[in-house]
């Protein structure tokens, strides 16, 4: 191996994958590096909670699907990306004490094997996805990379400290309510949610749903190029969004044009506050965005206002999480105790368990609604959206933990992170979030654009010009390989 593994940290995913194919690297050499890396940073860390060390090297030296990223270490979310025969645990203590086995591969699975990704583990991830910090009772605290008293967001808090300390160079993830966004906001990476039925949710989701995957990445190329490799329609598919642009790859070389850029850096919610390097952080990537020709005024969708937003999110979301906890059992084989899940799943669940048919149909068809008249600015001649992605920088491990006198506290207290990011899981659309800037005590803060439904071409270019200006590749947290 000719190149060092403190080299080998730094490439992104398209480069280390060259390194490969072009023979400079091998794919056995190229996973115990990953592997080194894990074992010499994650004591720090605490990011991958399942490893498939050996089994990994075993398929390195076998034969690889000969995709865009043959022989490239991956780390797959603990949360519904399974891996046939393979542990599951989704951040919950129950499945992790029986060492719950997943029987299925999923369809996105599938889909990054066949792209050559070799799996080397799965991530840390707060139980269930549910709440936007990564500090589950089962697997402990996830640490953010640029210091570790602080977090990582959530859901996929562990994905983005993986990344952002150089183990890998990309992770799965999947948003809800920000959860790709939120992590990569806070450990200084790019993170896409993309459009409702770009990729395949099979077979544990439906697309029409508020939840979607992909991946965090150092760079916007490797999201675009994994997004090529991954959003391939899959037979059942509820939903799928419609092709524009592709491949993205080529959208990173492509010029947008001048285009009209709505800036939103005020609090969404009323009772909320936003931190002033956040709204700062913004107006600093309007003028840079300005400085690229678009032009960027103060304009954002008039639905956004509407203050009953956050409590139609709310009625589907705990739903969900009674249908969760129907879920568990079934994966248990038994009924499910108090005693199984933690204090805010559990919470959530009797409060779902309260919320009628009704209500939650009442709730959809409300966020139907304002899905339409969302879409209705960018038809009005809007092109992009600017705003942060978090109204906070990054909280403390321990500050959005709950307690048995306020079961809910980490996820109330979890909304100001979601505040900007949960709008466009109502609506669909894409959005990515960008690392422009860092904090005066130097935690990153994100930037997110918003594009119209399907148009992630357009959030690739316009995000490849940010990253040309920005630079951001060349900072790296204090835990890096």
């Amino acid at each position: 191996m000719e190149t060092s593994d403190n080299e080998l940290s730094k490439l992104d995913t398209i480069d280390l994958a060259s390194k490969i194919r072009n023979g400079e690297i091998s794919p056995t050499e190229a996973i115990q590096a990953s592997i080194d890396r894990i074992e010499a940073l994650d004591g720090e860390l605490n990011a991958v909670v399942t490893r498939r060390f050996e089994r990994a090297l075993k398929d390195a030296a076998g034969e690889i699907p000969d995709g865009p990223f043959k022989g490239v270490p991956f780390l797959l979310k603990d949360l519904r990306t399974s891996s046939a025969d393979e542990p599951m645990h989704l951040g919950n203590k129950a499945l992790k004490e029986i060492d719950y086995i997943s029987p299925t591969e999923s369809d996105l699975a599938r889909r990054y094997r066949e792209a050559g990704f070799i799996v080397i583990g799965r991530t840390n991830t707060p139980e269930f996805g549910l709440v936007g910090t990564t500090e589950p009772e089962s697997y402990g605290p996830c640490r953010n990379p640029w210091n570790t008293d602080y977090g990582t967001g959530g859901s996929s808090g562990g994905a983005a400290a993986a990344v952002a300390s150089g183990m890998v160079p990309s992770a799965n993830a999947s948003d809800g309510g920000g959860s790709i966004r939120i992590p990569a906001a806070m450990c200084g990476l790019v993170g896409l949610k993309p459009s409702r039925g770009r990729v395949p949710m099979g077979p544990f989701q439906d697309e029409w749903g508020l939840s979607i995957q992909h991946v965090v990445s150092r760079s916007v190329r490797d999201s675009a190029a994994i997004l090529d490799a991954s959003a391939i329609p899959t037979l059942g598919d509820g939903v799928v969004a419609p092709d524009v642009g592709r491949p993205y790859i080529n959208a990173l070389e492509k010029d947008p044009g001048k285009l009209r850029i709505g800036i939103w850096a005020e609090s969404p919610r009323e009772e909320l506050e936003i931190d002033p390097e956040c709204r700062q952080s913004t107006y600093d990537t309007a003028k840079i965005l300005e400085g690229l020709g678009h032009i960027v005024e103060e304009s954002h969708p008039k639905t956004l206002d509407d203050q009953s937003i956050g409590a139609r999110f709310s009625a589907v979301w705990m739903a969900g999480a009674n249908l969760t906890l129907r879920s568990l059992a079934h994966l248990l084989g038994r009924e499910v105790t108090k005693d199984d899940v933690e204090l805010a799943t559990w919470a959530m669940a009797e409060y779902g368990a309260k919320t009628t048919g009704l209500e939650v149909l009442q709730a959809q068809a409300a966020m139907a609604e304002t899905r339409r008249g969302t879409a209705r600015w960018w038809e009005d001649g809007w092109d992009l959206l600017l705003t942060p992605t978090t109204l906070q920088p990054p909280p403390r491990i321990g500050d959005l933990t709950s307690t048995p006198e306020e079961p809910m506290r980490n996820s109330l207290r979890s909304i100001p992170y979601a505040a900007f990011t949960s709008f466009f899981n109502v609506s669909g659309q894409p959005a990515i979030s960008l690392p422009i800037n860092n904090t005066s005590n130097g935690l990153p803060i994100g930037v997110q654009l918003v594009a119209a439904y399907g148009r992630e071409d357009l959030l690739f270019s316009v995000s490849a010009q940010l990253e040309a200006e920005v630079g951001w590749a060349n900072r790296l947290p204090p835990i890096h390989a």
